[in-house]
């Protein structure tokens, strides 16, 4: 489980530093995201974005993750236990699942544009890319490798290369991304990845069978 401490201001300073994290990073050379506070306070008054919902809207079980596509531990158990969770349960119309996303760094925070960037309808196809492909797109860790890995994981889901560098170059877009995070993270007392509610009842990560366990009980 990773744990790290959520806030505004330390996720700012990762994500910008001392100037334009998009221009930098992924060498656009267009939108700049304003440094240090101007950020947080024009993310602090961003609107919330609507959670992606995959599931039959009345399935009596609502689970939420909160998970960050960098973290190996998220990785680990959308590769042991998501498919296996989403056939049982998802499929079957017993679950309604929603995944929050966290952001520890600015590479998280690229890889959520670029997913969300595809909408509700392909929303859930590209955290599979994202996830599968996780140690290859974060590759050397270098910033132009990452946003170049990004762009063809959105490529492969149909986006178009003006799409993803729009997507990417969205400065309201990530201010409303890192609100959202800030918001959700905050009021339901998220300091860890994989985090999961399961009908409003926290959980820490598990395997399968204890998963599986709890969402047994949750159905009755």
């Amino acid at each position: 489980m990773q744990r790290r401490t959520f806030t505004l201001a330390l996720l700012t300073t990762a994500l910008v530093g001392g100037g334009s994290w998009i221009a930098r990073g992924l060498g656009l050379g267009q939108t700049q995201i304003p440094a240090g506070a101007a950020f947080a306070q024009d993310a602090a008054d961003a609107p919330i974005r609507e959670d992606m919902v995959m599931g039959k809207a009345d399935a009596p079980v609502t689970v939420i993750e909160y998970a960050s596509f960098t973290c190996p531990h998220c990785q680990h158990w959308h590769e042991t236990v998501w498919p296996e969770f989403k056939k049982n349960y998802i499929d079957t119309g017993k679950v309604k699942f929603i995944l929050r996303e966290v952001y520890f760094d600015k590479f998280g925070l690229w890889a959520g544009m670029v997913a969300q960037c595809g909408g509700e309808m392909r929303y859930y196809g590209m955290v599979d890319m994202i996830y599968d492909q996780q140690k290859e797109w974060i590759g050397s860790g270098q910033p132009t490798e990452i946003a170049d890995n990004l762009r063809k994981i959105g490529a492969k889901a149909g986006l178009s290369k003006d799409q993803i560098d729009a997507c990417l170059n969205d400065k309201a877009l990530a201010q409303s991304m890192v609100a959202t995070y800030q918001k959700n993270a905050t009021a339901d007392g998220v300091d860890a990845t994989p985090t999961f509610f399961v009908n409003g009842t926290k959980h820490s990560n598990m395997d399968y069978e204890e998963f599986a366990k709890v969402l047994d009980e949750a159905l009755g």
